[in-house]
């Protein structure tokens, strides 16, 4: 055991160490690994210093980021299984653990292991084995975006996160559509998160339009909590002044009039959220003539 594994285990009892440690080290044995995954996965509410050992121990992460690896090639053509899902979905929650935690994070970031997951983001296939992989895969990222971090956030712009989540959440089940749109509200409300969406009139259309996208089938297939990320997104938006120019003649219809009423009668935050996104932008007419891009404005979407 290493000295930092040492201090660890002094917060854990002598029954936790004796539960806990064992099952670390069997990580690394192939012939356990896929029970000890199950059990972890299972345990890691129960052990607030399970990531810090985890990124610790000699070969724990490689061998989780080697059942990650093992899977690519179920993904093309798409071939996964749902015990394959769910062995991969064990270690990744392993990672969202690591992902969580605050002596961990920044390791895990320089280590560049989210861009292990992006395959899985990538993938289309609308089979329950590849929907649990994609919102596990979703639920890593997540963990990262929940700590407001400015590092954080410039890793992810460097990444393709953002077309990829853009694409979950137009085609993704519900509670997949609702964690990627997550991590795009998070990624908006840090400053340069915001600066990078709104630097170019590309990049706002893509945000905007798969938001009104989501406005336009979230009138047939309500979710209250789906609709409080898309309005926090598009209340973000509307604090970059070419944005709100923008959203005076593109945002949606249905949030303008009392189309959800009836859905957010229960939920004032939302509520609030909406008339102050409405408060900001505006009847619309006013926004009727946008300018070109050379002005200042985004102009016509393209």
């Amino acid at each position: 055991m290493t000295t930092l594994q040492q201090s660890m285990a002094l917060s854990l009892s002598s029954g936790e160490m004796e539960e806990l440690l064992p099952l670390v080290k069997q990580l690394t044995d192939p012939d356990q690994r896929e029970i000890v995954l199950l059990e972890l996965s299972k345990k890691r509410e129960s052990f607030p210093e399970l990531a810090p050992i985890l990124w610790h121990s000699v070969g724990t992460v490689a061998a989780l980021l080697q059942e990650i690896v093992s899977i690519y090639p179920l993904l093309t053509p798409p071939t996964l299984t749902a015990h394959a899902s769910n062995r991969v979905c064990n270690a990744l929650a392993l990672l969202q653990c690591v992902a969580s935690h605050a002596d961990t994070r920044q390791p895990f970031l320089n280590a560049q292991i989210p861009l292990f997951l992006y395959p899985f983001l990538n993938t289309q296939s609308k089979s329950r084995p590849f929907e649990y992989l994609r919102l596990t895969s979703l639920g890593v990222i997540g963990a990262l975006v929940k700590v407001d971090d400015a590092d954080v956030i410039s890793f992810l712009l460097s990444t393709e996160i953002i077309p990829l989540c853009l694409r979950i959440m137009e085609t993704g089940s519900e509670l997949s559509k609702t964690v990627a749109t997550f991590i795009v509200q998070k990624i908006l409300l840090e400053e340069t998160g915001l600066n990078y969406v709104c630097a170019t009139a590309e990049r706002f259309y893509a945000v905007s339009t798969v938001l009104a996208n989501m406005v336009q089938l979230l009138q047939i297939q309500p979710s209250v909590r789906l609709l409080k990320h898309v309005v926090r997104c598009y209340l973000r938006l509307a604090d970059h002044p070419r944005a709100r120019e923008a959203l005076k003649t593109c945002l949606p219809q249905a949030l303008r009039d009392d189309t959800f009423g009836p859905a957010l009668h229960n939920d004032p935050t939302v509520q609030k959220w909406l008339s102050q996104l409405l408060n900001t932008v505006g009847s619309g007419e006013e926004g009727a003539a946008i300018g070109e891009m050379n002005d200042g404005g985004f102009g016509e979407a393209r």
